[in-house]
């Protein structure tokens, strides 16, 4: 199979992906985001990967049960071991035929070794102009995202009191 940067799936949105408000719930679609990164992380590593971040998640428009989902996944960043996958969803209402972005997000994985540890990934070189500006908004989230820890930091390892 040949090493590819991008992935895509499709499949219909099912009754058991529904919310107390009608539509897909936010969870489901979390969890096909995340399914799609990992396929298109690991198709670029060749390696096992985890999800060491996601961020800026937003949920735009409504998927409703019988659309046509459309998730897309293309490597738009390497580091040393991480790769940045920028994901977008997208619903299609078959009978009416209109189409829409539903969801954006980026997520980091980390490519492992059979002992958990990080390993090297291949480099991404961009090719088109398109392609050129998703990674120069992966390396601005990435300058964003250390500001983000450091107000953070303080609540990650913070005991709770019964």
């Amino acid at each position: 199979m040949e090493q590819q940067h991008s992935i895509q799936m499709r499949f219909l949105a099912e009754p058991q992906d529904v919310n107390f408000g009608g539509k897909v719930h936010g969870g489901a679609v979390m969890k096909w985001i995340d399914q799609a990164g990992y396929a298109c992380a690991v198709n670029w590593s060749r390696r096992y990967c985890v999800t060491v971040y996601v961020g800026g998640i937003r949920f735009m428009k409504p998927i409703h049960i019988g659309d046509f989902v459309e998730i897309n996944a293309q490597v738009i960043y390497t580091g040393h071991t991480s790769m940045h996958i920028a994901v977008d969803v997208w619903a299609q209402n078959l009978r009416k035929g209109y189409r829409h972005k539903t969801t954006h997000c980026i997520i980091v994985f980390v490519a492992v070794d059979e002992e958990g540890r990080s390993v090297e990934v291949p480099r991404w070189i961009p090719q088109t102009e398109e392609q050129k500006a998703y990674e120069q908004y992966a390396m601005k989230l990435m300058e964003r995202r250390k500001s983000i820890e450091e107000i953070m930091a303080p609540f990650w390892n913070k005991e709770q009191e019964l």
